[in-house]
C-alpha cells in the first residue's frame, strides 16, 4: 500500500482544499460539482426508477459489512438507505477469501426485475429484486456464488458489470489481476433468468486492462471501458477498446485513456466507473482518491460529462462537474 511522507501528505491536503474551494464556487453557481457528496464511497453503479436515481456503492477503506446505497433525483442532495442483502454473512462461501462487499453493479432486466452483481470473499454474487431498495435476495436458489474464486484461479474475480444489449440480449464482464498486474477480463452471455451461462465464458481482455470493465454501445460499436493501472495511486484512469461485438476482439481506443489524474492531483487516481443517459447527454459517474498515509485509499464519489469525437472517439474528460441535468446538451443517441 501507499505511504506518504509529511510533506506530500499536507501537499494533497492543500490540493484537496483548493479543489474543494473550487468546487464549492461551482455549486454557487448551480453546478453539480465534484465531489457530488459527503463521505468516502467508491466503484459506483446506478439506476434510474421514474424520477429517482437509486446509487451503490462500495464503503471505504476496502468494503464493508454492506453496501452503500443513496437517492438523488438532482446529484445535489442525497438520502441514504439500507439494503439487507448483500452482507458479508450473508455471502460468504467454502472458497470465499477474507475480502469485504465492494463492487456493486445493477441493472433492470427486461423481465423488469433489478439484478445486482457484486463482489464478496473475491467471488462474484448475483442478487434478484422487484425494486431498488429490495429486499434483495441471491438470484441462485442454491445460496452460491455466481462465480466462485476456484472458477478461474488465473483470475481476480471481482468487478463485476452487466450490459443489457439493444436486442435484450445479457452480458457478464469480470476480473482483474493479482499484484496490481494480469488483470484479466471475462465475459459470458447470460440466459434470460440472468445467472445461467449461455456459453463457456470468454477472456476477452484489451490491452492495458486491469479491471473495473463496462460495456456501453453506439452506433452499432461496443466500447469496453475499464480501469488502468494501481487502484491505489496516481496510475489509475479510465480506459477504452472498441469492438464489433459484445466479445470483441477488442482494439486501443482513440484518445485512451480519456480520465486521467490531473496536473494539479485534484482528481486523483480516477476509475472504476459507469456511465448513464440524461435527457441525450452521457455522464460518467467514477471515484477519485483522496491520498492518506495509512495502508489504504480514502475514494469519493464523481460525476463529469462523456463526449464524443465525430468520428465516435471517446474524448478527454475535464473534470470539473456538470451542469443540471435540466440544462444538459443534446447528443444523437446511441
Amino acid at each position: 500500500m501507499m505511504r506518504f511522507s509529511k510533506n506530500i501528505a499536507k501537499t494533497a491536503l492543500l490540493l484537496f482544499l483548493l479543489g474543494a474551494s473550487f468546487s464549492s464556487a461551482l455549486a454557487q453557481k448551480g453546478l453539480i460539482s465534484n465531489p457530488i457528496m459527503k463521505g468516502y464511497f467508491a466503484d459506483p453503479s446506478l439506476v434510474k426508477e421514474k424520477d429517482t436515481y437509486y446509487i451503490y456503492a462500495t464503503i471505504d477503506p476496502w468494503g464493508g459489512e454492506e453496501l452503500a446505497v443513496f437517492e438523488t433525483k438532482d446529484f445535489k442532495t442525497f438520502t441514504q438507505r439500507h439494503l439487507n442483502w448483500p452482507t458479508k454473512k450473508a455471502c460468504t462461501s467454502p472458497t470465499s477469501s477474507g475480502a469485504m462487499v465492494w463492487a456493486p453493479a445493477v441493472r433492470k432486466a427486461p423481465n423488469g426485475k433489478y439484478y445486482m452483481y457484486v463482489s464478496v470473499g473475491s467471488e462474484i454474487w448475483a442478487g434478484v429484486s422487484n425494486s431498488p431498495l429490495g429486499p434483495w435476495k441471491n438470484a441462485k436458489a442454491d445460496n452460491t456464488p455466481l462465480v466462485a474464486a476456484k472458477d478461474f484461479p488465473q483470475v481476480h474475480n471481482i468487478d463485476a458489470d452487466l450490459f443489457i444489449d439493444e436486442d435484450g440480449s445479457a452480458y457478464l464482464y469480470w476480473g482483474s489481476g493479482f499484484n496490481w498486474v494480469n488483470g484479466h477480463c471475462m465475459a459470458v452471455k447470460l440466459k434470460k433468468d440472468m445467472v445461467t451461462f449461455d456459453g463457456t465464458p470468454k477472456d476477452v481482455t484489451p490491452p492495458h486492462y486491469f479491471e473495473g470493465p463496462h460495456m456501453i454501445k453506439r452506433n452499432g460499436k461496443y466500447y469496453l471501458m475499464f480501469s488502468e493501472g494501481k487502484a491505489i495511486d496516481a496510475t489509475y484512469r479510465v480506459g477504452y477498446a472498441v469492438g464489433n461485438t459484445p466479445f470483441g476482439p477488442f482494439t486501443p481506443g482513440e484518445n485512451s485513456p480519456i480520465l486521467t489524474t490531473s496536473s494539479d492531483s485534484t482528481t486523483y487516481g480516477p476509475g472504476h466507473h459507469t456511465v448513464f443517459r440524461e435527457k441525450g447527454q452521457d455522464y460518467i459517474l467514477y471515484h477519485r482518491i483522496f491520498p492518506q498515509k495509512a495502508e489504504y485509499v480514502l475514494r469519493q464519489l464523481c460525476l463529469d460529462s462523456l463526449n464524443y469525437s465525430p468520428t465516435g472517439a471517446l474524448l478527454k474528460i475535464n473534470p470539473t462537474g456538470v451542469a443540471p441535468f435540466t440544462q444538459s446538451k443534446a447528443q444523437k443517441s446511441r
